[in-house]
């Protein structure tokens, strides 16, 4: 049985030959920047959480940075991936680092557990080398990482300076009052009537706001730009705010914390990133990023040249939901068994499933890199990468999936014995001769698939029926003489002879022609397994489109869960061990349910990823 680090090493030697990256406008930009030198004298180290750290340090050995920054509310999904996928590999492409962040500026929604699940999905897809390292890392906890709750010591000085420089200022309307006063695409806002205070007043109230002096939602800090802009991200958008909340890096140092647009920048400086990458949603922040960071570096605070934002269209794929609300939803609704519930579009979840790291990366690289947003990616599109990575490199076992017994009836005829076992041999895969090979038994009775029988064939039936031959796959040709019934008239019992001399891989095997050959498990040494058979979580192409509620286009065929028979090979698979059933498709053995059956114990249980092809659209 090979194991997944063995499966990996033979991936890597079975995949084709690497081909051009296909361009895209942000690898134009970089090129650009490299080859203008933009960032060639950026400086690197000094003390954590200095603005000014990069100015005393030593010369910047990446000649980009990028960085991956979730919230850590919740848990990451299809969409991050391919963000993941992005900032990563541009990274490794140009000679650069890539910086994991946590932006966990919202205390209320943040928890540990999102934090470490994070932690995993990262390193999962394969990416923990490509980290920056820990003695240049301002602010990180562990080696690798950075968490925007280390630099809040320095955005709060940041916030101090722009008050005393006249650049926000303390606002105690309500937030009722604030939306009304906001404008908006057609009318401009109005002027709050605390606007005018002088910078001493708001440095006290900012300071008194710290301090707890002030009721949670009583007044916030804001940047004063402009209420008429066109742009109503820069009517003066709030930057600070007070939440008396548990924080769970900073504990309960802070009752005041930044708002996310105002964090953003500010981690992104203090790190050297050099080009920070989002999608589309971000377009109309990037205004305020830019205008945040170039008062700070007015002030010294930041040194030049600042980072720069673009944007990217996000991926969108049918019949899954990406929002963290929604999904929260359906966990705690107990409408799936949880974040890594196999139907979840969760890297947790696609994980448990039997997605692969290779396969969600060629997924993301080719639903493309561009300038507009909106396009939807089909879910099959997943599937065939999946396919396509996995083919060369699955080991194939045969599964039972429906199991009805077939009677050999001239079995003691042939061998003399009805204990007698015959010994079948099939490669662990056809073109991997070095994989090895499996070994099963073919007996008197054997398993087969339901559906492989019928009394009266449709038209192109090749299977099963009164009368005809068929090959069991590495085994015998045998004829079909019939079925018994049960009292429902079900199908209890196939009946069939077997053809002597014709066993395959032995001389003379093929001289006896059939059309039709089925996969079959002996009863002597099947073993029993759980085979979860999963589908797609809903059933319309755009759960939530126009306001509708996703929950009423749940697909309740999307988990079925059958008592299969799977051939001996299987008894000691190992968790995230992949197989290609042969006719079925592609399986995992389950992280978490999955137990080698050694010495009788244990429990075997597998989950259908994807089929040898994709039949959703015949549906």
């Amino acid at each position: 049985m090979s194991s997944p680090n063995e499966t990996a090493k033979l991936a890597k030697n079975a995949k084709a030959p690497d081909s051009p990256k296909p361009s895209n406008f942000l690898r134009h930009i970089i090129e650009a920047d490299l080859e203008n030198g933009a960032y060639a004298n950026r400086r690197w180290g000094g003390e954590p959480g200095d603005g000014r750290h990069h100015a005393a340090g030593i010369p910047d050995p990446a000649k980009i940075r990028t960085r991956f920054p979730p919230e850590p509310n919740g848990y990451l999904h299809i969409g991050h991936a391919k963000s993941i996928w992005l900032n990563f590999s541009l990274a490794e492409q140009y000679g650069g680092v890539c910086h994991l962040r946590f932006d966990d500026t919202n205390p209320e929604k943040e928890e540990q557990e999102y934090v470490d699940s994070i932690r995993e999905a990262v390193s999962w897809l394969g990416y923990d080398t490509l980290l920056a390292d820990k003695p240049q890392a301002p602010g990180a906890e562990q080696p690798h990482e950075y968490f925007a709750s280390n630099y809040f010591d320095f955005m709060y000085r940041a916030a101090e300076y722009l008050t005393e420089a006249g650049h926000a200022y303390v606002d105690e309307q309500t937030p009722e009052q604030m939306r009304a006063t906001r404008g908006d695409f057609g009318t401009p806002g109005t002027n709050s009537p605390f606007r005018d205070r002088t910078p001493a007043e708001n440095l006290r109230l900012l300071r008194e706001m710290r301090d707890g002096k002030h009721a949670d939602g009583s007044m916030v800090l804001r940047a004063k730009i402009d209420m008429a802009s066109p742009n109503i991200n820069m009517r003066d958008p709030t930057i600070y705010r007070i939440r008396r909340a548990t924080h769970h890096n900073t504990g309960d140092k802070w009752c005041i914390y930044p708002m996310y647009t105002f964090a953003h920048p500010v981690e992104d400086a203090l790190e050297q990133i050099t080009h920070s990458i989002c999608t589309l949603e971000f377009e109309d922040q990037r205004p305020f990023y830019d205008w945040l960071l170039e008062r700070l570096s007015e002030g010294g605070l930041l040194t030049t040249p600042p980072p720069r934002q673009y944007e990217f269209g996000r991926l969108n794929v049918g019949h899954v939901i990406t929002s963290k609300r929604k999904l929260r939803q359906l966990v705690e609704e107990n409408r799936v068994s949880g974040w890594d519930d196999p139907r979840m579009p969760t890297l947790a979840g696609l994980r448990r499933r039997g997605y692969t790291p290779e396969a969600l990366k060629l997924f993301a690289e080719r639903s493309g890199v561009t300038k507009t947003g909106g396009a939807w990616t089909d879910y099959a599109a997943l599937d065939a990468a999946l396919r396509e990575t996995l083919d060369p490199v699955a080991v194939r076992a045969m599964a039972v999936l429906e199991p009805v017994k077939l009677v050999i009836e001239n079995w003691s005829e042939v061998f003399g014995s009805d204990a007698h076992l015959e010994s079948c041999v099939a490669p662990r895969h056809p073109h991997h001769p070095e994989m090895g090979q499996r070994h099963f038994q073919l007996g008197k009775e054997v398993w087969i698939e339901r559906t492989d029988y019928e009394d009266t064939p449709p038209k192109g039936f090749f299977r099963l029926f009164p009368g005809n031959k068929v090959r069991l796959k590495y085994g015998y040709v045998i004829e079909c003489t019939g079925a018994t019934k049960d009292s429902a008239g079900n199908t209890e019992t196939v009946l069939a002879k077997l053809i002597p001399d014709t066993k395959s891989g032995t001389p003379g095997s093929d001289s006896v022609k059939v059309k039709g050959v089925i996969t079959w498990v002996g009863v002597a040494d099947g073993q029993s397994a759980e085979v979860r058979l999963y589908d797609r979580l809903f059933t319309e192409e755009q759960p939530d489109a126009g306001g509708r509620d996703f929950l009423t286009v749940l697909n309740p065929n999307s988990l079925t869960i059958v008592k299969a028979m799977v051939e001996p090979s299987l008894v000691d698979a190992a968790p995230e061990d992949h197989f290609q059933f042969e006719r079925h498709g592609y399986f995992v053995a389950d992280r978490h349910d999955h137990a080698p059956a050694q010495a009788n114990e244990g429990r075997l249980v597998f989950n259908r990823v994807a089929g040898l092809k994709d039949s959703w659209t015949s549906k």
